[in-house]
């Protein structure tokens, strides 16, 4: 009988660290859920699959992260002023993409190379396939953080 017991008390006690293990212990200092951003759901990516099928988009890009910030509103006044030093400049975008940017990309002046349609998250996805080629667009905000965006080339239109 106390042998039951023992089992009984012990199997109560692995189930409760189970629960236990799923439940958050604290909130953690940034969640991507906190950041105002709609997610890619399989109708989005389709979609864009279908309204740009065979383009292709090069494109370059400067990210500042949710780390890299002190509030959503800052990073996009921090991206604003920026977009107005660079302008349209490829080679300004560049620089201040190998400076700034939080992406491993910007080692390489922020550029992504060729991608199609899909393959990027929603609303980078909506501006790569819709906005003027040569033009630096944003902020543009993802679950990733902010972004401005330099389309360099679009094609198959």
């Amino acid at each position: 009988m106390n042998s039951i017991i023992k089992y009984l008390l012990l199997a109560c006690i692995i189930c409760l660290t189970q629960v236990a293990a799923f439940t958050p212990s604290t909130t953690p200092t940034f969640a991507r859920s906190q950041i105002n951003t709609q997610r890619h759901s399989i109708i989005d990516v389709f979609g864009s699959m279908y309204k740009n099928f065979g383009k292709k988009v090069s494109a370059s890009h400067i990210l500042i992260g949710p780390r890299e910030w002190k509030s959503e509103e800052d990073a996009k006044e921090q991206l604003t002023q920026l977009k107005a030093q660079i302008g349209d400049d490829p080679v300004k975008f560049a620089e201040f993409a190998a400076q700034i940017s939080s992406c491993p990309s910007g080692k390489k002046g922020g550029a992504l190379g060729e991608f199609g349609p899909g393959q990027m998250v929603k609303n980078f996805d909506k501006v790569a396939f819709n906005e003027d080629v040569g033009v630096v667009h944003g902020p543009i905000n993802t679950q990733f953080g902010e972004h401005l965006i330099l389309i360099t080339e679009r094609t198959g239109e």
